[in-house]
């Protein structure tokens, strides 16, 4: 019997095309042969007394060119080899072949020490070792295709973080040099001064930061050299700090120099209104401010009082120290970051966050939240559905920044569910959330949330303070509530300025004074944007219908 295999007869259109494809013709890639379709009699060998047909696609099935049956110069073979030689080689790349490379800068004490909490769970995410080497149980999946947002891999198999810290004096990154995970990082993506900004943002900024910029700047683009797809950067930096400050706006100016279309994203601990490490904080937030305005994309803000007050309330920590601290917003960042690692439906890139939460340039400061925040003790007797978690991070006691949301209108909220989550359940909690008066929108936005799903769930820190649970969310939402932050620091700043309080100690380290004033007044403009934004909205608004 006889087996059929199918082939493509090209026209003379389409042999005219091959030749001039030959001769490398730029304009012809662009035009595809006509083809018909004919059928030759092949014998198949291999079923006796069976007859079918056998259709071959053969940009999807090479093997298939010809039957090994078919003798060299039959006319089945001519026509598959003349089809494969005209038409060129094409390289279609799917999902997974389009990497997502995202650089992480950790800047001053607060950045690093964030940064240490960050990697650590990064690690337990991915079922990496403090060595860098996967772990059997992750080597026995081998399902996980977002090592390389956060990661590279060394021809020996060992991921390698695409991060750099810096610091102006070497104590806090020391720790890391000595610590658990000193095999983990590149020693030279490990950057130190010799003397620190002494919590003055014109020494980060000007003097002894302007020593450093350079070398840092170096081991970027060392990093970016190895990324293929390199979406952008998160830089981890506080705003009351000298190096945090100072130096963090000094790095923000030569990153949008040098790589101006990649994405920026601030994660930034803000001063908070009772609890301060220094007296010159207000300084050199406004400072800060000022200078990275248009330089980031979007900044998410969080201050240790509002934190303090989490882990001393969900937690039951009468006094928690930075690792605490640090190790919930580890969580936020994670869960803002897992739909670049995993499957997810939203927010697959960096410049998601801008389109999604960003209505003008300048008001780019989301309030973040996130939960559940649970102790283990607590976590057996909580359900934690996704409508209680959701309705949680509307509550004022779980914003991240000292804000009452109640007092101002949302322009755009992102909730980013992770585990186990399905749409409907978020559908329902989000249509009872808008029956609520105290959650308003603006009347220009048309679009209330927008919902991510990701369904890998929370990882935990082995014998931490959270509980290990199955779902979790992360809320974003750029509120004009955050205002209340701006005019309370504003508020710390005139009192010393109006004196020139402990302005000569940036004056002496080459600041003009006049640097105060205009940073001020920028400030006051951001604040009139908010006031502006919320008046536009329509008194009594409850909010308009959410596309999700």
């Amino acid at each position: 019997m006889q087996v059929y295999l199918s082939a493509w007869k090209e026209t003379e259109r389409g042999q005219a095309w091959a030749r001039i494809s030959q001769s490398g013709h730029a304009r012809a890639r662009l035009r595809a042969p006509r083809a018909q379709r004919v059928v030759y009699p092949v014998p198949d060998p291999c079923q006796p007394g069976q007859q079918q047909y056998k259709s071959s696609c053969l940009h999807q099935h090479p093997q298939h060119t010809t039957h090994p049956s078919t003798p060299p110069n039959s006319p089945a073979t001519r026509e598959l080899v003349l089809l494969r030689s005209a038409r060129p080689s094409i390289y279609i790349p799917n999902s997974y072949d389009t990497m997502r490379e995202v650089i992480s800068l950790n800047v001053g004490q607060a950045g690093c020490q964030i940064a240490n909490s960050c990697w650590e769970l990064y690690c337990l995410e991915h079922g990496i070792q403090p060595d860098g080497y996967l772990t059997e149980e992750r080597k026995a999946a081998d399902d996980d295709h977002g090592f390389s947002t956060f990661f590279s891999e060394t021809g020996q198999g060992k991921y390698v973080p695409r991060t750099i810290y810096c610091d102006l004096e070497p104590n806090v990154v020391d720790e890391v040099r000595t610590g658990t995970y000193r095999s983990l990082f590149h020693p030279e993506h490990m950057i130190t001064g010799k003397e620190d900004a002494s919590n003055n943002y014109a020494r980060g900024h000007y003097t002894v930061g302007k020593e450093l910029i350079d070398q840092v700047l170096d081991k970027v683009r060392r990093v970016a050299d190895n990324c293929s797809g390199l979406q952008g950067f998160l830089v981890f930096h506080s705003f009351g700090g000298g190096t945090g400050s100072g130096f963090g706006a000094l790095l923000m100016e030569r990153l949008s120099v040098d790589y101006g279309k990649k994405c920026k994203l601030e994660f930034c601990v803000y001063p908070a209104p009772q609890v301060a490490t220094s007296v010159v904080e207000p300084y050199n937030s406004i400072l800060t401010t000022h200078t990275t305005l248009e330089h980031s994309d979007c900044s998410f803000m969080v201050d240790n009082e509002a934190i303090y007050g989490i882990c001393r309330r969900n937690l039951g920590i009468e006094r928690p120290n930075f690792e605490n601290l640090n190790r919930l917003i580890a969580q936020v960042v994670s869960s803002i970051t897992a739909s670049l690692r995993f499957d997810g439906s939203l927010n697959v890139d960096l410049n998601e966050f801008q389109t999604n939460l960003v209505p003008y340039p300048r008001i780019h400061f989301p309030l973040v939240a996130y939960s559940p925040v649970i102790s283990t003790a607590k976590a057996s007797h909580e359900a934690n559905s996704v409508m209680e978690i959701t309705n949680s991070c509307f509550e004022p006691d779980n914003q991240m920044v000292k804000c009452d949301p109640r007092n101002g209108k949302y322009m755009a909220t992102c909730l980013l569910y992770r585990g186990d989550v399905v749409p409907k359940d978020t559908h329902v909690a989000i249509a009872q959330l808008k029956t609520k008066r105290t959650i308003q929108f603006v009347d220009w936005c048309p679009t209330g949330f927008k919902l991510g799903i990701c369904y890998q769930p929370p990882e935990t820190v082995p014998n931490g303070d959270l509980a290990k649970v199955n779902r979790a969310v992360c809320m974003l939402s750029n509120t004009t509530a955050i205002a209340e932050a701006w005019s309370a620091l504003s508020h710390k700043f005139d009192l010393m300025y109006s004196k020139r309080a402990f302005v000569h100690w940036y004056v002496g380290e080459g600041m003009e004074e006049g640097e105060f004033s205009e940073a001020r007044e920028d400030l006051a403009a951001l604040e009139r944007d908010y006031e502006e934004v919320a008046a536009d909205s329509l008194e009594g608004e409850e909010g308009v219908d959410a596309e999700y």
